[in-house]
């Protein structure tokens, strides 16, 4: 395997450093940068390929090991999930290294500076306090390093998923920064380049996991051929629809012949529909003799010839980052766009908040997919004949229907740009729609609907939910004091330590913030209602504590944000410079009330269905205190009353003894 993937990687960084020369320094010129010299232009092409072929490997050895093939029945590892961490580990050390020297070119070529030159450390310092990149591939190290360390100390299946998760947010800093980060509609460009590369990490890593486990003879390898089979066809599918996204935002249709970027563009899209071709034939062919007992040759030179057309896609790829975009492709972005992504149609009325629609890539297809994931469970156990209650789909269905508003209707589009809106959007995030979407009980259909595994059969899907439900992650998390912590303390922590005024000229800063929003709502309210099972049992008592203990701070948080006298981001707010925004601290003020009003009533409507839930789960319980009278004729009455007449009766209980 080392030497095809030595082939692979000397392949993918000879295609870059041969385009990039084809463009010679027109990217510094347009930039308006010096030439920095032949180390440094073509430098940070190879210590690109290395760094991105080091992910993929370290990315898909840990999908082997977590999700191709099985742990033992104790949970740890077994030799082949031993040898694919391994396998990891020298990749992820091999990404660190390479991201440690991208900190350094990357510095240079933003800077326009010879590589020699910012060898000095108060160079280096402001060049990645200035420029976005060597700050991105410095995060990234960072993450990496704990991955590195954890695959040489982790043994158990948990760790190794956890592990791979770290790994794919690894991923994020660089694809964040860049050309995608920058300029008129980042925001969709953001967002399609994440979806890209994490289902190219997953594609070309899981490849070449797979073919590092047939080359070792390992077991299971008709199962993780299967496996990855059904994975790869969903990556191909995403890889295939983000880059169409991305390149429209990047490039016009007239500009593909015309134009360097346009040319590596069509080159990249031709490699992806030959990878199409190669996976359709893996499929049809090489996984079918596999599971017919036939070998699995065909199935690994498939594997082989595909890994080598997939380095020279990442080739393509990293010449693609080194070359701007046609200049005049695209029309001049205004200011609002450039700050937020997109112009805004004028003053935020009711028909624009709801009608006015931005579809958000992240979070808008996170709801979509949702409502179906949850559809699709359900058919299953109507299939069976099983009941399932209908206010349960209808609160998860209003929950998605909650995150697509919030995300991608008005609400969304001028959430970035007006305090107020973003207040809102918050409100819904983290107030309304993770209690809709416990309250739609997912964990317990997803346990109802997938099919167990059996008592010898590997574990799948439903073995991995119970996992994660059960996992040390998830009992810190839903710790009472922790989750309370994070519903709470974040909108202190958020709004009044300066960290949302930074976030606000960041797109995956407010991608982030979302996120948490989502969770931490989820995770708070997840032990509180107890639908599905959870890492904690509370009692109704102490879930009637947790929610009594969040109210009042939601309730300071905003009157705090009524009674401040300054404005919070003021900077970005007012280089927007939005006509219909006349007073920002009114605008603020109006954001603290709608805090205030949303923030109580959810937590009052929690706190009524709790009361609910706790008086029928005491009359279910004298139901069955009823029911078992009845059987063994209230013999623990009988006892009691017994011991009740011996204690009145001192003597005649002596006298038993």
């Amino acid at each position: 395997m080392l030497p095809l993937l030595t082939v692979s990687v000397t392949l993918a960084a000879l295609i870059a450093v041969a385009l990039v020369a084809l463009s010679g320094s027109t990217a510094y010129v347009i930039a308006g940068l010096p030439d920095p010299g032949v180390v440094t232009q073509y430098g940070v092409g190879v210590v690109r390929v290395l760094a991105d072929a080091a992910s993929v490997v370290t990315v898909g050895s840990l999908l082997l090991a977590a999700f191709l093939v099985p742990p033992q029945k104790s949970g740890t590892v077994t030799r082949d999930g031993y040898a694919a961490l391994r396998t990891a580990g020298i990749a992820a050390w091999v990404w660190f290294g390479s991201a440690l020297a991208s900190v350094l070119f990357t510095a240079a070529d933003g800077a326009g500076k010879p590589l020699t030159q910012v060898f000095s450390p108060p160079v280096l310092l402001n060049l990645i306090d200035a420029i976005e990149q060597p700050k991105a591939w410095l995060v990234t190290a960072a993450i990496v390093l704990l991955v590195a360390v954890g695959c040489r100390l982790a043994l158990s299946w948990g760790w190794t998923a956890v592990l791979f998760f770290v790994s794919l947010a690894a991923l994020v800093p660089v694809a964040v920064t860049g050309h995608s980060a920058s300029g008129g509609s980042h925001d969709l460009a953001t967002n399609s380049l994440l979806y890209h590369l994490v289902a190219v990490s997953l594609w070309v890593g899981g490849l070449f996991a797979l073919l590092a486990h047939g080359w070792r003879k390992g077991a299971n390898l008709t199962l993780a051929a299967k496996r990855f089979s059904r994975l790869a066809l969903v990556c191909w599918i995403v890889m295939a629809v983000s880059g169409v996204i991305n390149a429209l935002v990047r490039v016009s249709p007239g500009d593909l012949l015309t134009s360097d970027y346009g040319l590596l563009l069509l080159a990249k899209t031709v490699a992806l529909l030959v990878l199409g071709v190669f996976g359709q034939q893996q499929r049809a062919h090489g996984v079918r003799k596999l599971v017919d007992g036939q070998g699995g040759g065909q199935l690994l030179r498939l594997a082989a010839v595909e890994l080598l057309i997939m380095f020279v896609t990442i080739g393509l790829a990293t010449a693609l980052a080194r070359t701007p975009p046609p200049a005049g492709s695209l029309v001049q972005p205004s200011t609002t766009e450039l700050l937020i992504g997109y112009d805004l149609p004028g003053a935020p009325t009711a028909l624009r908040l709801l009608f006015a629609w931005r579809f958000d890539l992240v979070y808008g297809t996170l709801a979509i997919l949702l409502a179906v994931f949850y559809l699709v469970g359900l058919r299953r156990l109507r299939r069976r004949g099983d009941a399932w209650p209908v206010g349960r789909t209808v609160s998860w269905l209003a929950g998605c229907f909650v995150l697509l508003m919030a995300t991608s209707s008005g609400l969304g589009r001028y959430s970035p740009a007006m305090f107020s809106v973003h207040m809102s959007g918050h409100m819904l995030l983290s107030m309304v729609a993770p209690v809709l979407f416990v309250l739609g009980g997912p964990v317990t259909l997803a346990l109802r609907a997938l099919p167990a595994a059996g008592k010898d059969s590997p574990p799948g899907p439903r073995e991995w939910v119970l996992a994660a439900v059960h996992s040390p992650v998830a009992k810190v998390l839903t710790h009472p004091v922790v989750a309370l912590l994070q519903f709470v303390g974040a909108f202190y922590l958020l709004y009044f330590s300066g960290l949302f005024a930074v976030a606000l000229d960041y797109h995956w800063a407010h991608l982030l913030m979302n996120a948490h929003f989502l969770l931490a709502g989820y995770v708070f309210y997840w032990p509180v209602l107890g639908i599905d099972p959870s890492p904690r049992r509370l009692p109704y008592l102490g879930r009637l504590g947790m929610v009594l203990a969040a109210m009042p701070f939601h309730a300071f948080f905003g009157v705090i944000l009524m009674s401040k006298q300054t404005v919070i981001g003021e900077t970005f707010y007012r280089s927007l410079n939005l006509p219909w925004v006349h007073d920002l601290l009114s605008d603020q003020r109006l954001g603290g009330g709608i805090a205030w009003a949303s923030g109580e009533l959810p937590v009052l409507l929690v706190l009524i269905a709790l009361l609910v839930q706790w008086a029928r789960a005491d009359e279910r319980e004298a139901k069955r205190n009823d029911r078992r009278a009845e059987r063994d004729g209230d013999a623990d009455l009988e006892a009691y009353n017994a011991m009740l007449r011996q204690l009145a009766n001192p003597a005649q209980s002596r006298k038993s003894l």
